[in-house]
């Protein structure tokens, strides 16, 4: 089963709940992962989510161990880059362990659109 962690900045929350239901045929046979309040808007939308801290609370970090353990396949962290952030140590921390361990990060909707369509094509 395909583990996907979720992330969204509080200005792109919305876009991932649109992101998550218009791909939900596919995002409900994975395994779902996400920071304390992206899942439990992603909760409300009816999927199962595994809920983590919020970003600011460690967060981004948990998701980045799990990275660093095998134990995500693929990051949507859907950023706001006109925001500022006081967690953004941890932000960039997370995107560098999806380079140092090869795991697929998606930071925009178009990217997580390509992603998943990367994802369906190599799972079909």
């Amino acid at each position: 089963m395909i583990k996907i962690a979720l992330i969204a900045h509080d200005g792109k929350k919305a876009d991932m709940v649109s992101f998550i239901l218009a791909n939900q045929s596919f995002l409900k046979g994975t395994k779902l992962y996400a920071t304390g309040t992206t899942g439990k808007h992603i909760a409300n939308e009816g999927f199962e989510v595994v809920k983590l801290l919020s970003g600011p609370l460690g967060g981004d970090a948990q998701i980045a161990t799990m990275v660093a353990t095998g134990e995500i396949d693929a990051v949507f962290f859907f950023r706001d880059p006109l925001d500022k952030h006081p967690h953004e140590p941890d932000v960039q921390m997370l995107m560098r362990q999806c380079d140092v361990h090869n795991v697929p990060l998606a930071t925009n909707p178009k990217a997580a659109h390509y992603l998943l369509k990367g994802i369906r094509d190599t799972v079909d």
